[in-house]
């Protein structure tokens, strides 16, 4: 229930020219009552077996696309139908994501209890091996955008429904009468909703030689690209042609690579090449690269001229999944990381995933680390995908990569929107970072890639919640086997207790000298929490080298 079927299956009707039919509304019609009153006069069981004389008549149907109510599953009549009759797409979802969506629908019988949570989650728990049961294709919904659902469904039913009509204003073009089930799926566009702050987060291959997208969220007639010595010879003159295009008159600034280039002296580089430009107020920065290039550029731009816009251009998958989503910008200090700088928005984040051709191994590693900590903090069943997936996102698979980032922007863009300055549960999206800026203090900026030591410090981190008897073995080992599949570290550097605790006690969420954790409570989900010191000592002894 709450996972889209209706809003769904409607769309996917329209698209495949079928009719659709809603089970519970055809009950509705035959019994000219409503589901909630047949619950109330006649009780579950009598529902039951209406459902399944429904799904009987309509599984013989052809032509028709036919969503079902959550429940019907549970007959086994009805599952033998389900599945030779047709082909079974079960939209999964998590809790908190149904929870979300039904928590204002009176119309469901089942939900008007004490403790709503809880029943979505026993209903959950008995349904989902039924579910599994039937299924054909398995769609992770998280929070849906209906086309990417349908798209992502259509891929996945065969070539026979990857020809699909253009929308009507592309149908006069004359360059692209149709448009394939692979060009409709490359393209996604996100928003992260933070009112007059709003920005839409596109995603999509050969994005930087698009002028339609790269200059729609430029106003004035100057751009600065800011961008590094590695990724400047890869794409800096493909970006800048692409403007110059568009008639913008482009200044190109260069930075040195490396975590360990995040500091002062670096910024001040990018406002010497403004100031010696004149550039003036109309500047807009773009960000061309990843999560260091992303956070100096947005500094920048929040303090050059007491504010100019930004855009996000990123380049590595560790800052398309994460870093240039939200607004935080800054530089780092010898003393701590990201201690230095301002939660300032950009006009847009444009990640044109096929920058990831070119990224290392070892980055793309880097990356796949904040995929994992997305779906360990707040979504189980993208957490079961990453794991299902992991071969293919490590062997850069594009589809896979492609949901991978879709979804991790999804759900960071949904944290934000609820608390763009980290004053409570925005926190939760610094899983493993506790540790893992300590590791890359430590170590000295740049010995561990940022990804790196946050992949150390989920496995620390999931160590600690085990102890504390937050989360089970089995899962603490099931972060353990992901990060490491994912190419990643899983044991730390050695630094010494002492040292260990003075560099974790320099965090921005820590308050009144008291270091704070993020951890699992259960995978999943996730609680902010401080924890007892000798828990602690017992997490870095088994956990360091």
């Amino acid at each position: 229930m709450g996972a889209g079927k209706t809003t769904v299956g409607r769309a996917l009707a329209k698209r495949l020219n079928k009719q659709f039919i809603d089970s519970d509304h055809e009950i509705e019609a035959r019994t000219g009552a409503a589901i909630p009153l047949i619950f109330e006069i006649e009780g579950e069981a009598s529902f039951r077996q209406r459902e399944a004389e429904v799904i009987r008549d309509l599984t013989a149907q052809q032509d028709i696309v036919l969503a079902t109510g959550g429940g019907a599953i549970l007959n086994a009549e009805s599952r033998a139908y389900l599945k030779s009759r047709g082909t079974v797409i079960y939209l999964r979802a998590s809790v908190n994501s149904i929870l979300q969506r039904t928590s204002h629908d009176k119309n469901r019988p089942l939900l008007q209890t004490a403790d709503p949570r809880k029943t979505i989650e026993e209903l959950s728990r008995v349904r989902e091996p039924f579910y599994n049961e039937v299924a054909d294709i398995v769609i992770d919904t998280g929070r849906p955008n209906v086309q990417f659902l349908m798209q992502s469904i259509l891929a996945q039913l065969g070539p026979e429904h990857a020809q699909v009509p253009a929308p009507a204003s592309q149908q006069q073009d004359s360059l692209s009468k149709h448009i394939t089930m692979a060009q409709l799926s490359s393209f996604h566009t996100l928003h992260v909703d933070l009112g007059t702050r709003s920005y839409p987060i596109s995603i999509g291959q050969e994005l930087l030689s698009d002028p339609t997208v790269v200059a729609a969220h430029i106003p004035g007639p100057r751009v600065a690209i800011v961008t590094n010595t590695v990724v400047a010879p890869l794409y800096l003159e493909r970006l800048s042609k692409t403007l110059e295009a568009a008639g913008k008159r482009v200044t190109q600034i260069i930075l040195p690579d490396g975590e360990e280039e995040k500091n002062w002296a670096n910024l001040m580089k990018v406002f010497d090449v403004l100031l010696a430009e004149k550039c003036d107020r109309k500047i807009t920065l773009v960000a061309l690269g990843g999560g260091v290039i992303g956070d100096m550029t947005g500094f920048a731009a929040a303090a050059y001229m007491r504010g100019v816009p930004f855009v996000q251009v990123p380049t590595t998958l560790l800052s398309q999944v994460d870093s240039s989503v939200g607004g935080k910008t800054g530089i780092n200090h010898p003393l701590g990381k990201n201690m230095i700088g301002a939660f300032y928005q950009p006009q847009a984040v444009i990640a044109d995933t096929s920058t990831l051709n070119t990224l290392p191994a070892r980055e793309l590693s880097a990356g796949l680390s904040e995929v994992i900590k997305h779906g360990a903090i707040i979504d189980a069943p993208f957490f079961d995908w990453i794991e299902a997936n992991i071969s293919k996102l490590v062997a850069k698979d594009a589809d896979a990569l492609a949901y991978a980032i879709k979804r991790s922007c999804e759900i960071k863009a949904d944290v934000v929107r609820q608390d763009e300055r980290e004053g409570g549960l925005r926190a939760i999206l610094n899983f493993g970072h506790t540790f893992g800026h300590a590791i890359e203090a430590g170590m000295g900026y740049g010995v561990w890639l940022h990804g790196e030591a946050v992949g150390c410090g989920m496995v620390m981190a999931a160590e600690l919640s085990y102890r504390l008897g937050f989360i089970d073995a089995p899962s603490k080992e099931r972060i353990v086997a992901l990060v490491k599949a994912a190419g990643l570290p899983t044991v730390a550097p050695d630094l010494g207790v002492a040292r260990w605790l003075e560099l974790m006690e320099v965090d921005k969420k820590n308050e009144g000298g008291e270091i704070k954790f993020i951890l699992l409570k259960p995978l999943g989900a996730s609680i902010i929490t401080t924890v007892p010191q000798d828990i602690l000592l017992q997490t870095l002894n088994a956990c360091v080298a």
